[in-house]
């Protein structure tokens, strides 16, 4: 694994929640940590309510984790673009998130241990 990069379970009950519905709750989450960057949740995809989200044509690359992909998610009042990223092929070093998805947290998309 890059030298910067740890993937562990996420301590705990973790949640997602966006447009006052609530997407998803795990009990399974992963947590990476990633260099100086903040810790990022990452959430089995089988713990998420994926009717709330829309795939998008954006991709990003990193050389760490490999190409991600994104959703948006739909809430009843707005469209949250790119909300949502995923590794549906990660690298072997973080192969752990394939199939987990990660939120960018706003006002509208909080992520928290409940």
């Amino acid at each position: 694994m890059a030298n910067h990069i740890t993937i562990r379970k996420a301590p705990g009950t973790w949640t997602v929640r966006a447009g006052g519905a609530v997407l998803g709750e795990s009990h399974n989450a992963l947590e990476l940590s990633e260099g100086d960057y903040p810790a990022v949740i990452y959430f089995p995809r089988d713990d998420i309510a994926m009717a709330f989200l829309d795939a998008t044509d954006k991709t990003t690359h990193c050389p760490h984790k490999g190409d991600a992909s994104y959703f948006s998610v739909v809430t009843k009042s707005q469209t949250l673009e790119n909300t949502v990223w995923s590794y549906e092929n990660p690298l072997e070093d973080v192969a752990r998130i394939k199939d987990h998805l990660a939120f960018y947290t706003s006002d509208d998309v909080k992520v928290e241990q409940i």
